[in-house]
Parts: C-alpha cells; structure tokens; sequence
C-alpha cells in the first residue's frame, strides 16, 4: 500500500508536534535541575550560617498550608503533647 503526500503530512504534523513537547519538557527538567542544585547551595549557605537546616525546610512546609490548616495542625499537636503528658 503507497502513502500518498496527504499520508504524510498528519504523521509529519504530531511528529514535529511530538518534538517540541517533548523539547518542551527536556528544557524544563533542565532547569528542574539547575533550581535544585541552587536550592541546595542556598541550605548550605544556611547551615554555613548556623541555622538548622531541618527547622527550615519544615517552615518553608508549613508556609505552603493555609492559616487554617496550620492552626488545626498545632491545636492537634498541642491535644497529643497533652494526652501523653508532655
């Protein structure tokens, strides 16, 4: 069976479609890695300047959570420090 030009064009159009998806997604995993590596030098500069890098990476957590849900979690805290007598 011979493919004629019409054949070819819709194969030719997903795959340069396909391409720059896919180039899309490579760039960006590119610079995924670039933050990543800059976000472990700015810890290290942390830790360089004695802060305790575990507290930090919990605070940034608990600045993604709304006011709310932060607040549910430390009254919880608070019941379970209570109920163990801490």
């Amino acid at each position: 069976m011979a493919l004629d030009a019409t054949d070819e064009k819709p194969t030719n159009v997903a795959g340069d479609r396909l391409r720059s998806i896919i180039d899309r997604i490579e760039r960006l995993e590119e610079e995924r890695k670039a933050l990543g590596s800059d976000i472990k030098d700015i810890y290290s500069e942390a830790k360089s300047a004695g802060f305790d890098v575990k507290v930090l990476r919990q605070l940034i957590r608990i600045r993604k959570q709304e006011p709310a849900e932060i607040e549910e979690q430390e009254t919880l805290l608070d019941v379970y420090r209570r109920a163990i007598g801490m």
